[in-house]
C-alpha cells in the first residue's frame, strides 16, 4: 500500500513525466537513417547513445502502457525500433558498433579491437520489444538485423573476452559506469568488470530468445552455451565467499611467456584477482540472474542493507562510503559514479530485489526513488543527473530524462499493477 506521501509524489511524476516524454524523440537525419530516442536533456540532445536508448525504452513502454492512445504507441514504435535500427545500419563483417551515434558522420577508430564498443545491451534492447510486442520478431530479420546483432556478440566473444571466460572492457572510455575505480585509468584490457560481464550474461540470453522466435533453434543453443559457460565463469572468478558479493576482477598480469625462465618452480596458476572494491555493480548479479539464492541473500543482508556503505536515504550508493575513493563533487565527462545516487543504478538493485523476492527491500528502494524524483520535480520543476546521497540534493544537470523515467515503472509495481521489465 502507498501512503499519501507516495500517492501524492507518484501522481506529480506521472503528470510531469506524461507530459514531457515526447522531447526525447528525434527525426532521422545525418549518420542517423532512422527515428531515434535520446536522454532528453541539453548535455544528450541529439545523440543516440547505447545503454541509454534501451533503458529509456522500458520507461517509454510504461508511459504508454498506463496513458497512451493506440495512435501514440503506434508512433512511437518507429523511434523504438529506430535506435537498434540505426545502429545495426550498415554494421561491417567485424561487428564493430559505437558507442553513441551524432548526425555528423564519423568514422571508427583506426584500430576497433583498442576501444570500446557499444555495451551488451543491444540484443536485449530488440528482445524487448519483441517480447512487448507478442512475439513477433520479423522486424529484427529485415536487412539481416538479426545478422547485425549476432556479428555485434561475436564480436565481443571473440576480442573482449578473457580465456577464464569472462569479457573485459578495452580501455576505460565510456563504460557507462565512468570512473568506476576498478576500470578507471587502469590498463586497457586489465578489468573484468562485474558490470560488463552481468550485461553480456543476458545479453546472450537475449539473443538465444530472438534466434528461438525466428525458429533458429540450432542456433539458439550455441548461445545458450555461451551464457551458461559465462554464468559459471562469473561465479568462479566474480564472486568472493569471504566478503559475500561480488566483484570486477583484474586480468593485470605480466605473460610468463615472456620470461619463461622467472618463477618457473611453480607458475601462477589463477587467471585473474578479485578487485575488493565496493562498487554498485555487484547488485547486478541479482539483476541478472547470476547469483544463487544463497549468495543473493548475503549480497542483500550483508551489503545492500549497510548504511555505513551503500545504503542511503536517497538511494543506492553507487560507490561504497568505505572506500576511500568515494567523492560527491560534480563531474561531467567523466561523470560521476564515486558515490552520488543516479536512478539507474536505484531502479537495477530494485529490479534484482525484485527478482530473488526481497520485496520489503524492494517497496523501501522504490518509496526513496519516487520521493527522490518527486520533491525534484516539486522544487525545480524538472529531474537531474546524480543526487546526494544523504539529503538528496540534486547535484548536476538539471532536465535530465532518460532513464530517471523509470520510476514510473517502480511506482507501478509499488501499486500491485505489472510493471513494464526491460527483457
Amino acid at each position: 500500500m502507498m501512503n499519501s506521501e507516495m500517492k501524492n509524489y507518484a501522481a506529480l511524476i506521472r503528470e510531469n513525466l506524461s507530459a514531457n516524454y515526447k522531447g526525447m524523440f528525434r527525426e532521422p537525419g545525418g549518420a542517423l537513417a532512422y527515428p531515434f530516442l535520446t536522454p532528453g536533456s541539453s548535455q544528450y540532445a541529439d545523440v543516440l547513445w547505447d545503454w541509454d536508448s534501451w533503458l529509456t525504452n522500458v520507461a517509454l513502454r510504461q508511459i504508454l502502457r498506463e496513458s497512451g492512445t493506440d495512435e501514440e504507441r503506434a508512433q512511437a514504435q518507429k523511434y523504438e525500433r529506430g535506435c537498434i535500427q540505426n545502429y545495426l545500419n550498415g554494421i561491417k563483417l567485424s561487428g564493430w558498433v559505437p558507442i553513441s551515434i551524432p548526425r555528423t558522420p564519423r568514422n571508427p577508430p583506426d584500430d576497433i579491437y583498442a576501444q570500446n564498443m557499444h555495451k551488451p545491451c543491444l540484443a536485449q534492447h530488440a528482445a524487448f520489444l519483441v517480447q512487448q510486442d507478442g512475439g513477433d520478431a520479423g522486424w529484427v530479420r529485415e536487412n539481416e538485423g538479426l545478422y547485425g546483432l549476432q556479428k555485434f556478440v561475436n564480436n565481443y566473444r571473440n576480442h573482449h573476452r578473457h580465456a577464464c571466460g569472462l569479457y573485459f572492457w578495452q580501455d576505460d572510455s565510456a563504460v557507462g559506469v565512468d570512473n568506476d575505480p576498478c576500470v578507471f585509468d587502469r590498463l586497457p584490457r586489465s578489468c573484468g568488470s562485474i558490470y560488463l560481464n552481468c550485461l553480456m550474461h543476458r545479453e546472450l540470453e537475449a539473443l538465444v530468445y530472438l534466434c528461438r522466435q525466428l525458429d533458429l533453434g540450432e542456433v539458439a543453443a550455441q548461445y545458450q552455451k555461451d551464457a551458461a559457460n559465462l554464468r559459471v565463469a562469473i561465479l568462479e572468478h566474480c564472486w568472493d565467499e569471504r566478503d559475500g558479493f561480488f566483484y570486477s576482477v583484474d586480468f593485470n598480469f605480466v605473460d610468463p611467456t615472456l620470461r619463461p625462465r622467472r618463477h618457473g618452480g611453480q607458475r601462477r596458476d589463477w587467471p585473474c584477482l578479485i578487485m575488493r572494491m565496493g562498487v554498485w555493480s555487484g547488485f547486478l548479479a541479482l539483476w541478472s540472474g547470476i547469483a544463487t539464492k544463497e549468495q543473493a541473500e548475503r549480497v542483500v543482508t550483508e551489503h545492500y542493507r549497510d548504511a555505513k556503505t551503500f545504503n542511503a536515504p536517497a538511494g543506492v550508493r553507487t560507490l561504497s562510503r568505505m572506500e576511500k575513493m568515494y567523492n560527491l563533487r560534480a563531474s561531467g565527462g567523466p561523470s560521476s559514479w564515486l558515490g552520488p545516487v543516479w536512478g539507474v543504478s536505484n531502479y537495477l538493485t530494485f529490479r534484482g530485489l525484485v527478482r530473488y523476492g526481497f520485496d520489503a527491500d524492494a517497496q523501501e528502494l522504490a518509496e526513496k526513488t519516487i520521493r527522490l524524483f518527486g520533491r525534484d520535480i516539486e522544487r525545480f520543476g524538472a529531474m537531474h543527473e546524480y543526487y546526494q546521497p544523504e539529503n538528496g540534493e540534486p547535484i548536476l544537470n538539471r532536465g535530465f530524462q532518460n532513464w530517471n523515467y523509470l520510476v514510473l515503472n517502480m511506482i507501478a509495481w509499488l501499486e500491485g499493477k505489472s510493471p513494464v521489465v526491460e527483457f
